[in-house]
């Protein structure tokens, strides 16, 4: 049977949004509303208005037939050839393969809907599928339906993030690549997925900083090894094998997606040597160097003039060369098509298939490679051999997945099936993943938790109060069921239901009087406010950080009227600036939860209610409205500059006031921290021909490249006490400030620890921190740098001071 729909596809609309209305079959009013509200290039504004009608017919997916696989052992024409030998060595696989193909077909291989081989018994391949936070149909890699109608859908990373918690982000990896691997036996999913982002969340206007994991450097890099880790579960007595292929995305410097008539295809980002090094290139680096990611995404904009996709010095000479990438870097969605058409970075289309291929790029997501790469051939742009090297490296991936081991069902995880998917214990981790996540903002009084005893009817309000799809935020999949905040509440008490605005767009007071009539009846009042992708999303980044429309007056009408305690939840992405129901005392709570994932519903109500104990903290800083009154978000630069009054961004460098400061986040209970022990001074070792002579403004540095950093770590141990009367796990964080200077931030992240403390108990928490990682910082020049002199560590109100100072080798021997 077939479901026919027809469509408008507009030519400005980008590769991903095509292939995303697609594969989820995107009714036509849908369509039509996308297109007209995605800022065309100038290249197509004349062709906006002669639409192509397209007539679609999909079949529905069964998730019941195996797909024909490659070397298959009753294919008798392939199945002995080197390429299906399990015994080789992959590389010598890899190269009998390439080595078989006509040029053409190479070609075929060159983009994410790659062409079969018939002749070889080779399948089409589709690379393009998501697994952000859960298996997702935003790519056409993934079909749901039939037996596989859903998969497990935990927060949104930046929601995940404020967990601080690397071995939630590792099991939430195993879980998603589960699914996927039972999915693909199933055969509707593929085995690479161009997941986890690790942009930094620069501005708190970005539309995408939800995908994120914040905006500090060591929370982002540890993010993404341990979601990479959890995600491919490399197997094999080498370590090599797969389970699936994650993909560090978007590099380098991309945090702009529209923004004041700036998008993402336009945007020359401006960048120093020293914030790629000290800021966002720090992530891709721990995925690659730290994660063993299979993949990286270069991004749409420029970088200093270049596109990032064709940019030899990022991708062959960072990426694969200083980083040891072994794994395939693939383009955004028809990111080569944009530096060619919107960005005019190429005289000729050929030009622009060479410049991406021989700048070390091997995968094109999207189908400029096969319509504009045998021009660049004939032309002598660039050669088969330059082809063979991208293909190497995609299908050294596939080899290592398993794709060429014949029957999949006899390899490991060939029996995942659709049990494995939407099982109650992945399920039962969405919820935990969602609890750990939400942050407690305030607690006027110890207002929270409410009691089921005292609270017995509670007003729940607002337009995210019984929202479903909201709760997921983008780049998700079919969630296995979903629990509304409202359901979650309804489950502690009788709820009082009214939404007081239709959307979060809230451009009316007309049901303002029924939710004030809830309030006034009710023995406590919860308004669930916020965003949702209307407000920040792919392609839309915030105008400003208040509450959207009216909603600001309905949580002050509410709560003047409410005849109980007023608790606000706030469901976005991005920070709010809510300093008027901070400084309310008429609202005596404020818990913000991001987006939570399919079980979002029932974790608010047991923060609410005291079954989970808030441990979360915030992954960024929640800023002002005024902070972004003269701040362009096309302005990169990280540090503050007094002379122009810029006011740099990130806890890091940014000196100014704050709503919520990076790392806040209240319990239900008390910790208290004592330093049990840590060493007063640390010696950094030099030698080899180098000096130390490079000065900071408080004396000397020496660069990482010149140290002794094997084993050079500062250990301290943190007894953690609960003074409290209810049991909690508190995130411990360690900041450090180096010793003054143009090229160092106040402070930044060196280490975090979670522990669980019952009441009344302590714990003791060993800390290591890796001198030349964690107490260095980065010079005009791109330079990592260790300052000598002395270092602060702040846990908590402790501050620690530990002298670093230089001794070279020679002094050792003397």
């Amino acid at each position: 049977m077939c479901m026919c729909f027809p469509i408008y596809i507009y030519p400005h609309l980008p590769h991903s949004q095509k292939h995303t209305i697609l594969s989820q079959r995107t009714p036509l009013y849908l369509i039509m509303k996308t297109a007209f509200t995605m800022r065309p290039s100038s290249s197509v504004i004349s062709l906006l208005f002669f639409p192509v009608l397209l007539l679609l017919c999909f079949s529905p997916p069964t998730g019941e037939a195996r797909p024909s696989f490659a070397c298959n052992p009753s294919d008798v024409n392939t199945r002995s050839l080197p390429f299906c030998q399990v015994s080789l060595p992959i590389p010598d696989r890899v190269n009998d393969l390439i080595g078989r193909l006509t040029l053409q077909e190479k070609i075929g291989l060159l983009v994410d809907n790659a062409a079969p081989v018939q002749r070889l018994g080779i399948s089409g391949y589709e690379w393009w599928s998501e697994g952000l936070h859960g298996v997702s149909n935003a790519g056409p890699g993934v079909i749901f339906g039939g037996s596989f109608p859903g998969a497990t859908s935990f927060p949104q990373v930046i929601t995940t993030a404020a967990s601080f918690n690397t071995s939630l982000w590792k099991q939430i990896g195993r879980v998603v690549s589960t699914e996927a691997r039972a999915m693909y036996n199933g055969g509707v999913a593929g085995l690479n997925y161009w997941s986890p982002n690790v942009n930094i969340f620069r501005d708190p206007r970005w539309g995408r900083g939800q995908e994120t994991p914040g905006e500090d450097p060591v929370l982002a890099s540890k993010y993404a090894v341990n979601y990479v880790k959890g995600l491919q579960e490399p197997y094999g007595t080498d370590g090599s094998r797969l389970k699936v292929a994650a993909c560090c995305k978007h590099y380098t410097a991309y945090d702009v997606d529209n923004w004041n008539g700036v998008d993402r295809y336009h945007f020359n980002a401006m960048v120093s040597k020293q914030d790629l090094k000290d800021t966002f290139d720090v992530p891709f680096r721990a995925c690659v160097s730290g994660g063993k990611v299979a993949s990286v995404m270069c991004s749409y904009n420029q970088v200093n003039g270049v596109p990032t996709c064709a940019d030899t010095n990022l991708l062959r000479n960072t990426i694969r060369g200083k980083w040891k990438l072994n794994g395939y870097i693939v383009s955004d969605c028809n990111s080569i098509g944009v530096f060619y058409d919107t960005q005019h970075y190429t005289a000729k289309p050929e030009d622009a298939a060479a410049a991406a291929i021989k700048a070390g790029m091997d995968l094109e997501c999207g189908s400029f490679l096969t319509d504009h790469a045998d021009q660049a051939l004939k032309t002598g742009k660039m050669s088969e051999l330059d082809v063979n090297g991208a293909l190497a490296n995609t299908l050294t991936v596939q080899m290592r997945l398993g794709m060429y081991d014949g029957e999949p069902s006899a390899q490991p995880f060939g029996q995942l099936g659709p049990l494995d998917v939407c099982s109650p214990d992945n399920q039962q981790l969405a919820l935990e993943a969602a609890r750990q996540g939400i942050v407690l903002l305030k607690n006027g009084g110890s207002s929270l938790p409410l009691s089921p005893l005292l609270h017995r009817t509670i007003a729940v309000i607002g337009p995210n109060s019984d929202v479903t799809v909201t709760m997921i935020g983008n780049y998700a999949g079919v969630p296995c069921g979903y629990t509304t905040p409202l359901q979650g509440i309804g489950r502690y008490a009788t709820a009082i239901h009214q939404p007081g605005c239709s959307d979060v767009a809230c451009d009316s007071n007309d049901m303002f009087g029924a939710a004030l009539d809830a309030a006034r009846q009710a023995d406590a009042t919860v308004l669930v406010m916020g965003l949702d992708q209307s407000i920040e999303a792919e392609l839309k980044d915030r105008v400003g950080l208040l509450l959207p429309g009216r909603q600001q007056e309905l949580v002050s009408s509410v709560a003047m009227a409410s005849k109980g305690p007023t608790v606000l939840v706030l469901m976005s992405g991005g920070p709010i600036d809510v300093s008027f129901a901070n400084d309310d005392p008429r609202i005596s709570a404020i818990l913000w939860v991001g987006y939570p994932g399919q079980a979002g519903g029932t974790a608010i109500a047991d923060v609410l209610f005291g079954t989970t104990n808030p441990g979360g903290k915030l992954p960024m800083t929640w800023y002002p409205q005024d902070y972004i009154a003269n701040l362009p978000m096309t302005t990169m630069a990280m540090r503050s500059d007094p002379a122009t009054g810029y006011p740099g961004r990130t806890y890091r460098f940014y000196k100014g006031p704050v709503v919520y400061p990076f790392g806040h986040g209240m319990s239900y209970t008390n910790f208290v921290h004592t330093i049990a022990d840590a060493p007063k001074a640390v010696a950094v070792l030099f030698g080899g021909g180098h000096s130390s002579s490079n000065t900071t403004t408080s004396g000397k540095s020496i660069r990482v490249a010149h140290a002794k950093c094997d084993g050079l770590s500062v250990s301290l141990n943190v007894d953690v006490k609960n003074s409290g009367a209810k049991d909690g796990t508190h995130t411990l964080l360690v900041f450090s400030a180096p010793p003054a200077g143009e090229w160092a931030p106040q402070k930044q992240l060196a280490a975090f620890e979670k522990v669980h403390v019952p009441a009344g108990s302590q714990q003791r928490v060993s800390i290591n921190i890796h001198v030349c990682k964690y107490l260095s910082v980065v010079d005009r020049n791109g330079n990592r740098r260790i300052p000598m002199g002395e270092h602060n560590l702040h846990i908590g109100d402790l501050s620690h001071p530990i002298s670093i100072q230089a001794m070279s080798l020679g002094q050792i021997k003397s």
